[in-house]
């Protein structure tokens, strides 16, 4: 089984780009990537997709060649393959962390999401997404708090985990 992304941080982005990727998340990354040995740069895919997404998500290259995978899978020529191709083939970055522990995030990147001198960081399981930090405040946490007012006070989300697939 694959190492998942856990945790939240904040960091300091600065004026080239260069942000530093938590210590936790690295090791991931590294241990996802199975060209990665010592002394060389772990690599990563960053999906940045339509105008519709506000954050960027890192894909570890394992993580990656799973969606390629079931990219793959669909039927040539189909509008939910060349969609897909499109999202995770032309609207992505595959880059590398350099040997500080930072990505270099490009000014189109940074742009696209509004991100300045600071990220915010927050694990998605193989993934981890970078946001700017009040954007994510308005648009995630906001959606969370909203789904949280509509459970019960003593409900419990591990319950969800009792229909899921393979337990």
């Amino acid at each position: 089984m694959a190492r998942r992304f856990r945790g939240e941080s904040h960091h300091k982005v600065d004026s080239k780009g260069r942000v530093s990727i938590p210590a936790l998340f690295r090791r991931v990354i590294e241990a996802s990537d199975p060209n990665w040995t010592v002394g060389l740069a772990p690599e990563l895919v960053i999906v940045y997709g339509d105008h519709r997404r506000s954050y960027l998500e890192c894909y570890t290259v394992e993580a990656i060649a799973e969606v390629d995978d079931k990219i793959d899978a669909l039927p040539r020529g189909s509008m939910e393959r060349k969609m897909l191709q499109r999202m995770f083939h032309g609207q992505s970055y595959p880059t590398t962390v350099d040997e500080t522990g930072r990505l270099v995030l490009p000014a189109k990147l940074r742009s696209k999401i509004g991100l300045e001198d600071e990220a915010f960081f927050i694990a998605a399981g193989d993934t981890f997404q970078i946001w700017k930090p009040e954007t994510y405040e308005i648009e995630e946490a906001a959606k969370t708090e909203e789904w949280l007012d509509d459970l019960p006070e003593d409900f419990d989300p591990l319950i969800f985990l009792d229909g899921a697939k393979g337990s």
